[in-house]
């Protein structure tokens, strides 16, 4: 179950990419229909990111209203988010359907580095789609492809087991792989692992 913390991050992201998509003060009435968690938590998220100096509240008294902005910084962090999930988005939609591809993307955007997403620029390029983990021979190689349904997806991208990321074959086990991503070891079970779907990774 994820943390109230991880939540929290998740909500302020999508608070920060909606606001700088529109690219305009947006009313905070819209923003609680946008972003579907909790109006609590909303609330939570926006009162963060103005202690942060990301976004500002204000409001007009005729007709009363309540407005959200970015600040500067508040929009280099949101054009950051939408570049996540534009490279994101056109990478899984080459993969899954439309409608997987846009779930996928609302969820492993929220979990990966800019470094990984221009790992995922580059893999966008290969002809190759890689083959699947339970046939791939080499010990090191790089994750190309996660072809599991939405709910075991994101299981896997909370371990930190995303496309873009280099892994390392450590022990085949009877019913299941041993791999080892950022010095964290997982044993996965054959049927999530062949669906994983690996490049030789190549050492520069």
């Amino acid at each position: 179950m994820a943390k109230e913390s991880d939540i929290l991050k998740i909500v302020k992201e999508d608070i920060l990419e909606v606001v700088g998509r529109k690219n305009k003060r947006t009313p905070l009435k819209f923003m609680k229909l946008e972003v579907t968690v909790s109006h609590s938590f909303v609330s939570k998220a926006i009162k963060e990111l103005e202690e942060e100096g990301l976004v500002k509240v204000s409001s007009e008294k005729r007709p009363w209203k309540e407005y959200i902005q970015l600040t500067k910084e508040g929009q280099v962090r949101a054009n950051v988010i939408i570049k996540k999930h534009s490279v994101l988005e056109k990478y899984f939609k080459e993969r899954r359907s439309k409608e997987e591809a846009i779930e996928a993307t609302n969820i492993l955007e929220h979990y990966i580095s800019t470094e990984v997403i221009d790992t995922i620029k580059k893999l966008s390029t290969f002809k190759k789609k890689g083959i699947p983990l339970t046939e791939f021979k080499q010990e090191e190689g790089l994750i190309a492809n996660i072809n599991l349904n939405i709910g075991l997806f994101e299981r896997v991208i909370s371990m930190g087991i995303y496309p873009g990321e280099k892994i390392r074959i450590t022990d085949k086990i009877p019913n299941g792989i041993i791999i080892e991503i950022k010095n964290k070891k997982f044993a996965l079970d054959k049927d999530i692992a062949k669906e994983i779907k690996v490049l030789e990774y190549e050492k520069s």
